[in-house]
C-alpha cells in the first residue's frame, strides 16, 4: 500500500485521496494537483484485488499522462493496471476499434485523419465559399450533435462548409478527432451490453482538467459508470477559474449537474494552499476569478518580494527589445535561470516570428519556441510509436516512459498477427540504441533504421496491408508537412537533427501559447499581445469572463517575477489598432510595482 503519510501530501491532499465515493475536488493553482492525482492513483491501484480491473485516469495531454505515470511508478506501484490518456485515445482504444462494427459510419472500415489532414481538407472546401476561412469554422460535438460556433453573418457559409467537408470524410471512410468522440457517444447510447462490458473492466474513473472537460466527455464515462451499478468511483480534478477552452466545448461543470448526468451524490472538495507563488502575485491573480474559491499563499516563496509590472506603452517594433531588456534583467540582474523563464502569448502566429528574432539577439541562449514538427503526433499510429522509441535519447529519467512506449509497440505488433515471443520491451529498446544510420535526411533516416529492426525481428511488414497503409500515411504525412515548414521557413532542413530535437528533453527559455502554458510554473512570467480581440478572442460569447480567465492562467504560472505587456501598434487585417486587454485596465495601478500607459 502507498505511504499516504510520507511527508508529501498536507492534510486536505491527504483527506481527498482517502475520501471513499464520487469526489469533485477543487484545486488552486501551485496546490500540488498533479501529485494528489498521483498518490490518488497509486492508492487505488494499491487497493486493487482484482487482476480483470482496470484505473483509468483522463489527462488533457499526452505530457500530463506521462507525467503521471512517471511519478506512479516513482512511488514504486505497478502501473500494468492504469490506463492513463487522452480521452480520444481511451475512445479509440476501447470503445472504436473493438466495437466499431455497432456503427454504421465505422463498420466498412475508417481512418483517422490528425489535425493537419483535417486542416488542409477544410481549407480546400473554403475556398469556395465567400467570407469563410479554416478559422471561422470552430465547431464541437454534445451528446445532441454538432454545435457551431461562429457569428451569425458567417453562419450559413459555415454550415455549407462544414456539411462538405464531413461528406468528404464519410465519401473518404476518414474520422477526424471530434468524431471519435461522438461515434463513442453513440455506440455507448445504443448498446447497454457494450456499456456493460466497459463498466465491468473499471473500478475507478479520474479526470483531470474538468474545467476544460467537454459535455459528451461526460456523456460517454456516465453511460459505462451507470451500468456498473455505481460501482466505479470517480475523481475529478481542477480549477473552474482556468476553464479556457470554451471555444472548444470545454466547460466547468457544476457539482449539480455532474450529479445530475451520474445519477449519483458527489462530494466537493478543495485544495486552497497555493506553493507555487508569492502572496503579492497570488493576491494578484487572484483579482481575476470568476469563481470565488480559497487561495492562500503557503509556498517558500510566499514572502518573496515579487515584481509585477505592467507595460502599455511599448510598440510591436519595439517589442522585441523590450523582451530582451526583461530576459536579461531576470538573468543578470535577479539571477534567474533562463530555463526557469517563459514568454507566452495569446497566439502562436506571434510567437513564431518572436522566437527567430531573439535567438538572434541573445545567441548565448537556447530557446524552447514553438515550431511545426515533420510528422503527426499521432500516438495511435504505430510509426510514430516506434518513431518515438528510435528518436528519443536514452536517459534514467526516461527509462520507463521507454519501456512502456516498447511494450505498446508489441503489443500493436501481436495485433496485427505477428509472431514476437521473441521480443521484448528491453530488447526492442536494445536494439533501438544499437542500429544506426548514416542517413542525414530525416525520412531517410527513420525509413532505413525500421528496415534495420524489422530484419533482426524477422517480420515483413510490408505484407500486411494496414500496417502497411499506415506506414504510407505516416510518410507522406512527414513528406507534405515538411513542405509546409519549408514554405513558412526557408532555413528549415529535413535533416535527422532536426526530427530528433522533437523528442528532445526541453530546455532554455519557454516560449509559449496561453493555452500550451497550463500546468507548468516559472520563476518569471512575460506575456505580451494582452489586448482586446485576443485575450478575449473576438469570438469569445462571454469575452469579460474569457479574458479574466486567460490572465489568471497567465498570472498564476509565475513564482516570482510578472511582466504584462499590451503593446501598441498592433493592428487587425482591418487597419484597426488592437487596444489593451479592459480587464488589465480595470485594475488599480497599485497593484503593480510598475506601471507604465
Amino acid at each position: 500500500m502507498v505511504d499516504l503519510y510520507d511527508g508529501n501530501l498536507n492534510a486536505k491532499q491527504i483527506s481527498a485521496i482517502e475520501k471513499e465515493g464520487n469526489i469533485l475536488l477543487v484545486a488552486c493553482p501551485g496546490s500540488g494537483k498533479t501529485r494528489t492525482l498521483a498518490y490518488k492513483i497509486a492508492f487505488e491501484l494499491s487497493k486493487l484485488t482484482s487482476k480483470k480491473k482496470f484505473i483509468l485516469a483522463i489527462t488533457y495531454t499526452n505530457r500530463a499522462a506521462n507525467e503521471i505515470e512517471d511519478r506512479v511508478l516513482e512511488l514504486g506501484v505497478n502501473t500494468e493496471q492504469l490506463w492513463i490518456g487522452t480521452i480520444h485515445s481511451f475512445c479509440l482504444e476501447w470503445i472504436i476499434k473493438p466495437f466499431s462494427g455497432s456503427h454504421e459510419s465505422l463498420r466498412y472500415g475508417y481512418e483517422v485523419i490528425d489535425s493537419y489532414d483535417s486542416d488542409s481538407i477544410l481549407k480546400e472546401v473554403c475556398q469556395d465559399i465567400k467570407y469563410v476561412n479554416p478559422f471561422v469554422c470552430n465547431y464541437y460535438y454534445k451528446t445532441d450533435g454538432i454545435h457551431i460556433q461562429c457569428d451569425d453573418y458567417r453562419r450559413k457559409g459555415v454550415i455549407l462548409a462544414l456539411e462538405k467537408y464531413h461528406q468528404i470524410l464519410s465519401d473518404s471512410k476518414c474520422i477526424n478527432f471530434e468524431q471519435i468522440l461522438y461515434f463513442s457517444y453513440q455506440i455507448l447510447e445504443r448498446s447497454d451490453a457494450i456499456c456493460k462490458v466497459l463498466a465491468n473492466l473499471f473500478s475507478n474513473f479520474l479526470i483531470d482538467e474538468y474545467q476544460d472537460t467537454k459535455e459528451i466527455q461526460y456523456g460517454i464515462l456516465s453511460k459505462i459508470f451507470l451500468q456498473s451499478n455505481h460501482k466505479i468511483e470517480n475523481f475529478i480534478v481542477g480549477d473552474p477559474n482556468q476553464a479556457i477552452l470554451a471555444s472548444l466545448g470545454g466547460y466547468a461543470i457544476s457539482i449539480d449537474e455532474l450529479s445530475y448526468k451520474f445519477e449519483t451524490k458527489f462530494t466537493q472538495m478543495d485544495l486552497s494552499s497555493n506553493y507555487r507563488s508569492s502572496e503579492s502575485i497570488v493576491q494578484f491573480f487572484s483579482k481575476f476569478k470568476v469563481f470565488e474559491s480559497p487561495i492562500i499563499a503557503k509556498g517558500k516563496y510566499k514572502k518573496f518580494p515579487s515584481e509585477i509590472s505592467y507595460n502599455g506603452n511599448v510598440s510591436k517594433e519595439r517589442l522585441i527589445d523590450e523582451l530582451v531588456r526583461l530576459i536579461k534583467l531576470s538573468v543578470e540582474t535577479h539571477g534567474v535561470e533562463p530555463s526557469e523563464i517563459c514568454i507566452v502569448a495569446p497566439w502562436w502566429i506571434h510567437l513564431a516570428s518572436i522566437t527567430r528574432r531573439l535567438v538572434a539577439e541573445l545567441p548565448d541562449y537556447s530557446f524552447d519556441g514553438p515550431g511545426l514538427t515533420p510528422f503527426a503526433h499521432d500516438k495511435d499510429n504505430f510509426w510514430y510509436k516506434l518513431t518515438r522509441i528510435v528518436l528519443s535519447k536514452p536517459s534514467p529519467r526516461r527509462f520507463h516512459r521507454r519501456i512502456r512506449w516498447a511494450q505498446e509497440v508489441i503489443t500493436d505488433l501481436i495485433s496485427y498477427g505477428f509472431d514476437v515471443n521473441h521480443i521484448s520491451a528491453k530488447s526492442l529498446l536494445r536494439l533501438s540504441n544499437s542500429i544506426s544510420s548514416d542517413k542525414l535526411n530525416g525520412i531517410d533516416y527513420l525509413k532505413h533504421i525500421f528496415e534495420q529492426m524489422f530484419e533482426v525481428f524477422g517480420i515483413k511488414f510490408q505484407d500486411n496491408e494496414h500496417l502497411y497503409d499506415l506506414y504510407e500515411i505516416f510518410f507522406n504525412g512527414s513528406k507534405e508537412r515538411i513542405s509546409r515548414i519549408s514554405s513558412e521557413d526557408s532555413e528549415y532542413k529535413a535533416t535527422i537533427s532536426n526530427f530528433e530535437k522533437v523528442f528532445e528533453e526541453r530546455e532554455g527559455i519557454t516560449i509559449s501559447s496561453i493555452h500550451g502554458v497550463k500546468g507548468a510554473e516559472f520563476d518569471v512570467v512575460i506575456a505580451f499581445g494582452l489586448l482586446e480581440g485576443m485575450v478575449p478572442n473576438n469570438n469569445e460569447k462571454s469575452p469579460r469572463e474569457s479574458a479574466q480567465k486567460l490572465l489568471y492562467v497567465v498570472a498564476s504560472r509565475a513564482r516570482k517575477y510578472l511582466y504584462l505587456i499590451s503593446e501598441i501598434e498592433r493592428y487587425d487585417y482591418k487597419g484597426t489598432e488592437y487596444l489593451p486587454t479592459n480587464e488589465l485596465r480595470y485594475i488599480d495601478s497599485s497593484s503593480y510595482t510598475s506601471y507604465l500607459t
